[in-house]
């Protein structure tokens, strides 16, 4: 299977859903697995705001949908997702900051809630390296495949920010506080075998063969009972969900503050000084 494919577990029946509806998104159903593709690839995938919009659809449409069972992120090219585009930071002189970081903020808490709040079995297949809020968001996937060109990065103390995704709280639960505050709080960089390690990252395959090993992982899901597997989600996620979305309203809370910081706006004038330099 050629590299950019998407993955399919090779039944007949295949529906893709993009058809120009979504702008950097592919999405496809194909054997029972509903596959979002981050489709920027010049820009590493980085997320715009309507990018964060339509995954939210998209995950309400995946929820309804009776040939779907899985839902599987993955990237295109040789990056999965780098996190949110800084072009959205970019703002006119005139700008109301206040408001403008409200509504970010809610986005954000929305698409975060669209996470904690899915019903079906949630895969992130990480081909490449990942930044910032991809990152964050897979404590609330239920298996995570790395590439072992993989990288998993939260910089957010260079860029002014805080943890978001729930991370704050998962985390720690997933990896122990030590290693889980190198990541948040000293921008340490995990590589897929770290990441393994301390309990982010399920499995880690060979790049050349990734997105094989991942659809052999997968196949046969038409065989398993459905409902098992949403029930021992339930059974599992039911116990904090109303705790995960406090952690997610006390993120986002706090990044409404971030945004307006002094502190903020210089890391990301400085971001993009560097870049310039480049």
């Amino acid at each position: 299977m050629a590299k950019e494919d998407h993955m399919s577990t090779g039944s007949e029946r295949q529906s893709v859903s993009n058809s120009g509806q979504y702008d950097g998104l592919l999405v496809s159903v194909c054997s029972g697995i509903t596959t979002i593709k981050f489709n920027r690839p010049m820009k590493k995938n980085a997320l715009t705001a309507q990018m964060y919009k339509d995954i939210i659809q998209i995950l309400s449409d995946s929820a309804k949908d009776s040939n779907s069972m899985i839902t599987l992120f993955t990237g295109s090219g040789d990056s999965y997702c780098s996190g949110n585009d800084l072009g959205n930071f970019i703002l006119p002189s005139n700008a109301d900051i206040a408001q403008l970081a409200k509504n970010a903020s809610a986005l954000l808490r929305n698409f975060v809630d669209a996470f904690i709040d899915f019903p079906k079995p949630l895969v992130a297949a990480v081909n490449g390296p990942a930044t910032g809020i991809s990152v964050t968001l897979l404590g609330l996937f239920d298996v995570v495949y790395a590439s072992d060109k993989a990288t998993f990065h939260t910089p957010f103390s260079l860029l002014g920010q805080s943890p978001e995704g729930c991370s704050s709280y998962l985390f720690p639960k997933i990896m122990g506080p030590s290693k889980a505050n190198e990541m948040l709080l000293f921008n340490q960089k995990l590589t897929a075998f770290e990441a393994k390690a301390c309990g982010l990252v399920s499995e880690v395959f060979p790049d050349a063969t990734f997105q094989d090993d991942v659809s052999l992982r997968l196949k046969g899901l038409e065989d398993m009972s459905f409902n098992s597997m949403i029930y021992a989600k339930k059974l599992t996620r039911d116990l904090e969900r109303d705790l995960l979305h406090e952690v997610n309203k006390n993120e986002c809370e706090r990044l409404v503050e971030r945004w307006q910081s002094e502190d903020c706006i210089k890391a990301v004038m400085a971001f993009f000084q560097r870049r310039a330099k480049l």
